[in-house]
């Protein structure tokens, strides 16, 4: 399968720039073994799509983005913070 995403560049200006795919859902929840990620399509696709702009080599070593229910997650998630390191 192959797939194509197109990912904002790096803005000095702007900063980290989500992309979301329409009617996207995304959970996350602290599970009995762990934390557990849940999401339709449109949800998993959003979330590769910040994973990979986060991985641009523009976006130093400890620079981050934050889900949580007011930017993008489900009411009854638990807050998601994803750290690039080198």
């Amino acid at each position: 399968m192959e797939f194509t995403i197109t990912l904002p560049d790096y803005n000095p200006y702007v900063g980290f720039e989500f992309t979301w795919v329409d009617d996207c859902e995304i959970k996350v929840d602290l599970g009995h073994d762990g934390v557990v990620i849940t999401g339709n399509k449109a949800g998993l696709i959003s979330l590769a799509a910040q994973l990979l702009t986060l991985a641009q080599d523009d976006f130093g070593d400890g620079y981050d983005f934050h889900l949580d229910k007011y930017n993008a997650l489900e009411d009854d998630s638990i807050d998601l913070i994803v750290v690039k390191t080198k």
